[in-house]
C-alpha cells in the first residue's frame, strides 16, 4: 500500500508504495480504511525535521495524526465498533509504566514519564496510508452524517479538552451565570484564525461565550467566516494585542492559536479578573523576546489568574469534540465546510507538506 514518509537520518519525504497492507493482530484489533487525513503544521515541521521518531527498529516514520476511517474487519472480541462505522482514533499512546496515574487510569494525555507515543508524530506510525490496525479501545465512533466533515475531529480536541479543564478550574469561583439565559455571559478572545483557532471559537460559542477572534487583517475569507457563526473579529492591525480588552470589555478566557509567544505573552495582559489563559502553541526555538514580566505576574496574583496549556488530547475530549462538530454542523454547516480549504490525492503530498503553507484546512482524501 502507499504511504508518505520521512526519514529522518537522511533528511527525506517521499511516497512510498511498498507498505504491506496491515492484517488484524489480536482479538480487540480493528482494521480500518483510511478516508481523510488533515494537513497541520506539525506535520509541515516534521517534514521539516525540526522533530520525528521512526517506532523501535525503523527507520523511516509514516507520517500524519489527523484522520477520518471507515472500519473495515474488526477482531472476534470487538464491541466498540462495526465494519461500515467512521472512526477517528486518538493520537497519544500510554507509555505503558506502572509508576504512571495518568497512563494506567487512560489519561496519556497527561502522562507524568515523558515516555509516551504519539501516532504519525513519535514512535509509531500515522495515517497517511491506506490502511491501519488499532486497538478498539483507541477508536471513536462519528455518525454518518458527518463524513465530509469528521477529519476536523482531531483538532478540535485541542479545544474540548481546554474546556473540560476551564470548567473544572472555574469551579474556584462563582463562576455561573446568574441569568436564566447564559448566552454571553462570559466573554472569550481566540487569538489567531488558523484551523484551531477557528474551531475554537466554534466550540466557544457553543459553549455561550460572547465569543472575539483576533488576527492579523480585517476582510477576506477567515473574517467572513467568523462572522457567519456569530463571532467577531478583531484585526491586528487595527488593534495592539494588549489592548485587546479596550474593544471587549471583561475578558474571562483567552484561547491562544497562533504559536507566536511575543504576541501571546502581549496579549495575556489584557486578560480580566479571574481570567484563564489557555495556550495551544508550541512556538519553534528562536531569540529571546521582550515582555513585561512585572505586568504580568501583578495581574496573575491580584486579578486571580490562571494559565494552562492544552496538548493531545483524551478520550473524554474526543467524545466531546463529536458531539460538538455534529451540533456545529447543523446549527453552521456552511461555516464547517468552509474549513476545509481544499481535498488532494497523494500525489499532491510534497507541496502541501514542505511547500508553503495556503488556506485553512487542507485534505489529503485517499479513500
Amino acid at each position: 500500500m502507499q504511504a508518505i514518509t520521512v526519514r529522518p537520518a537522511e533528511r527525506r519525504l517521499e511516497l512510498r508504495s511498498d507498505l504491506p497492507r496491515p492484517r488484524l493482530n489480536g482479538p480487540t484489533s480493528v482494521l480500518v480504511r483510511i478516508l481523510d487525513v488533515g494537513v497541520c503544521g506539525t506535520d509541515r515541521e516534521i517534514c521539516a525535521f525540526d522533530y520525528g521518531t521512526p517506532p523501535a527498529g525503523s527507520d523511516f516514520l509514516v507520517i500524519g495524526h489527523e484522520c477520518l476511517g471507515e472500519v473495515v474487519e474488526v477482531g472476534a472480541e470487538v464491541t466498540a465498533v462495526r465494519p461500515g462505522d467512521l472512526v477517528v482514533p486518538t493520537v497519544r499512546r500510554p507509555c505503558g509504566l506502572p509508576e504512571c496515574r495518568a497512563c494506567t487510569q487512560g489519561q496519556q494525555d497527561f502522562c507524568f514519564t515523558g515516555r509516551f507515543a504519539e501516532r504519525g508524530i513519535s514512535r509509531l506510525h500515522g495515517f497517511m496510508t491506506e490502511f491501519f490496525v488499532d486497538d478498539e479501545r483507541y477508536l471513536n465512533v462519528l455518525p454518518g452524517g458527518l463524513r465530509d466533515v469528521g477529519v476536523l475531529v482531531e483538532p478540535l480536541t485541542i479545544a474540548t479538552k481546554a474546556l473540560i479543564q476551564v470548567r473544572l478550574l472555574q469551579q474556584r469561583l462563582p463562576w455561573t451565570c446568574n441569568v436564566a439565559d447564559r448566552h454571553g455571559c462570559h466573554k472569550a478572545v481566540v487569538l489567531g484564525a488558523g484551523p484551531v483557532g477557528l474551531l475554537g471559537a466554534m466550540a466557544l460559542k457553543l459553549e455561550g461565550f460572547d465569543t472575539y477572534v483576533w488576527s492579523r487583517r480585517a476582510g477576506g475569507e477567515r473574517q467572513q467566516l467568523c462572522e457567519s457563526f456569530g463571532v467577531r473579529f478583531l484585526a491586528a492591525e487595527d488593534l495592539p494585542a494588549a489592548q485587546i480588552h479596550e474593544a471587549v470589555g471583561q475578558v474571562d478566557l483567552m484561547y491562544e492559536a497562533m504559536g507566536a509567544s511575543q504576541a501571546s505573552f502581549e496579549a495575556m495582559a489584557a486578560l480580566g479578573t479571574n481570567g484563564v489563559f489557555v495556550f495551544t502553541g508550541v512556538p519553534g526555538r528562536r531569540g529571546p523576546v521582550p515582555i513585561d514580566t512585572d505586568l504580568l505576574m501583578r495581574n496573575l496574583v491580584l486579578r486571580n489568574q490562571v494559565v494552562l496549556g492544552t496538548v493531545n488530547a483524551g478520550a473524554q475530549a474526543f467524545a466531546d469534540s463529536v458531539a460538538s462538530l455534529s451540533e456545529f454542523a447543523t446549527r453552521w454547516p456552511d461555516a464547517v465546510r468552509g474549513l476545509i480549504t481544499a481535498r488532494h490525492g497523494l500525489s499532491a503530498y510534497a507541496d502541501l507538506l514542505q511547500g508553503k503553507a495556503s488556506g485553512i484546512k487542507n485534505v489529503l482524501a485517499i479513500g
